[in-house]
């Protein structure tokens, strides 16, 4: 749960370690360090600041969320249980910023990927079919409330989805 400075500098601090493992002739504690510094590299490109950006998302801080996201310099080489969080943090701050282009985009690269569970996959296919009505498509609604039912397990995920349908279907 680093930011990307601190990876950086933990990398640092490894590398550092393996050389000087090295000219002490110790190996094997070089070998150590520079598989930690193979494994923070690695998680620097596959799970990033996500997790610390989940933090302060969860504490609706939604300035320092989006700071944070930024630091992602590639989602795409993200870990896909990282991604779907990454891309649906990312549209609920367009959300917020009330960018609803950008907050679907997000969305709908956030419904191809795993989120924590059924429920959560379900309020992302309700924002879609939100955003959906909120450009008069009552098909394109009813359709991602249609997938958002077999999928919501909260009773509060079905009542929004019945108002969704009710309105979608008034528009028809």
């Amino acid at each position: 749960m680093y930011n990307t400075w601190s990876r950086y500098a933990l990398m640092a601090f490894f590398v550092i370690c393996a050389l000087v493992s090295l000219s002490y002739e110790q190996y094997q504690l070089a070998t150590i360090a520079g598989f930690l510094f193979a494994f923070v590299l690695w998680s620097h490109f596959k799970h990033s600041s996500v997790l610390l950006a989940s933090k302060h998302f969860k504490n609706a801080n939604y300035e320092k969320t989006e700071q944070i996201l930024a630091e992602v310099a590639n989602p795409d080489r993200l870990a896909k249980s990282r991604r779907g969080y990454y891309e649906f943090m990312k549209a609920n701050i367009a959300l917020q910023k009330e960018d609803f282009e950008n907050a679907e985009f997000h969305f709908q690269i956030a419904s191809r990927f795993p989120l924590g569970g059924k429920n959560d996959k379900a309020f992302v296919l309700i924002h879609l079919a939100n955003l959906a009505l909120r450009k008069k498509d009552g098909e394109r609604a009813l359709a991602y409330a249609a997938k958002a039912k077999e999928l919501a397990t909260s009773s509060r995920a079905k009542s929004i989805i019945e108002i969704i349908e009710k309105e979608a279907n008034g528009l028809a």
